[in-house]
């Protein structure tokens, strides 16, 4: 847990003690960057913030939905970030938010022990940075927190942005495949389907969120209002940008499995004109051949039988030559 506070100018740090007088401060706000929930940031909130329970229990647990609470002290968020791991998995970074008038807090939600902790707080820790280097100089918590909805909405676009930079090289591959392994490509495309909509229903999802931040009437002035509003377009711009290489993702894999299943098709009618040609030498076999064996039969009489099943057999491969089997 690190506790700051931000002033115009400035960021300082300070203990935990400190809370109660730094909110007591009109200079200022309180940001406080919670990395993992525990009892203490629990305490914390209940006594210090007046943090609802639902919301330290949204805390403490994972949140697979980005929401938004209005309380009488403070909104109450949850956002999450897209991550992609091996295997076309797609992390799923949650960080919650508690804005009041005069504090911040940020909760990085439970992690998968596969992600690293530098993953989970890039946006928190890029927002710190930009204040530090006086990039960034936020005269309200709500202004940290947009800084931050930013970040997130770029991580989101970047997660999009990755997968379409790998479409051109999978497309190629469609067009020029020998359909001898079709299970390896077709996997390829769908696990970066499956990346590319993690990611946009996580921006759908916050666009949601502002939305409903924008539709609750409690913003005063123009510039949270204008806040909220950009917020909303930033993540409503990554659900179309999403949903356009979507459909150009889903048009290669529809292009792909077309083109396999005429494969397959092609290849069950050659089976079908090689089934219906031996057909007539397999059943004239079975009734003649063994006793013609049996009996010692003429040489004529074999070279008949025999000379039946070529002329059989080369009728059914010209009628289906007509039929255009192959």
């Amino acid at each position: 847990m690190r506790v700051s506070f931000v002033e115009p100018d400035a960021v300082t740090d300070h203990e935990v003690a400190d809370v109660p007088a730094l909110l007591v401060r009109d200079d200022g706000f309180v940001w406080i960057d919670v990395e993992e929930m525990t009892d203490e940031v629990a305490h914390l909130l209940e006594q210090q913030f007046s943090a609802h329970p639902l919301v330290v229990q949204a805390c403490r647990q994972r949140n697979f939905v980005p929401t938004l609470h209005r309380y009488d002290a403070h909104l109450f968020l949850v956002l999450h970030t897209p991550l992609a791991a091996e295997g076309g998995h797609v992390h799923a970074l949650e960080l919650d938010q508690l804005v009041g008038d005069h504090y911040l807090v940020t909760v990085h939600g439970p992690l998968n022990p596969a992600v690293a902790r530098e993953e989970a707080t890039a946006e928190t820790g890029q927002v710190r940075r930009r204040i530090e280097q006086g990039r960034l100089r936020p005269a309200a918590p709500d202004e940290v927190s947009y800084a931050i909805g930013s970040a997130i909405a770029r991580r989101q676009g970047a997660a999009v942005r990755a997968v379409a930079n790998r479409l051109p090289a999978l497309e190629r591959d469609v067009m020029g495949s020998d359909f001898h392994r079709p299970e390896e490509l077709l996997d390829q495309l769908f696990l970066l389907r499956h990346e590319l909509l993690v990611s946009r229903t996580m921006a759908a999802q916050c666009h949601e969120v502002y939305a409903r931040l924008a539709s609750l009437g409690h913003l005063t002035g123009p510039e949270p209002a204008r806040r909220a509003a950009d917020l909303q377009e930033q993540f409503d711009r990554t659900t179309s940008v999403a949903d356009g290489e979507s459909r150009f993702l889903f048009g290669v894999i529809e292009l792909y499995q077309t083109r396999v299943t005429t494969k397959m098709t092609l290849a069950m009618e050659r089976l079908a004109v090689i089934a219906a040609i031996t057909l007539p030498v397999t059943a004239i076999a079975s009734i003649y051949g063994m006793n013609i064996i049996a009996n010692q039969a003429h040489l004529g009489q074999l070279v008949f039988v025999l000379l039946v099943m070529l002329a059989i057999s080369l009728w059914l491969l010209r009628w289906a030559r007509k039929q255009g089997w192959w």
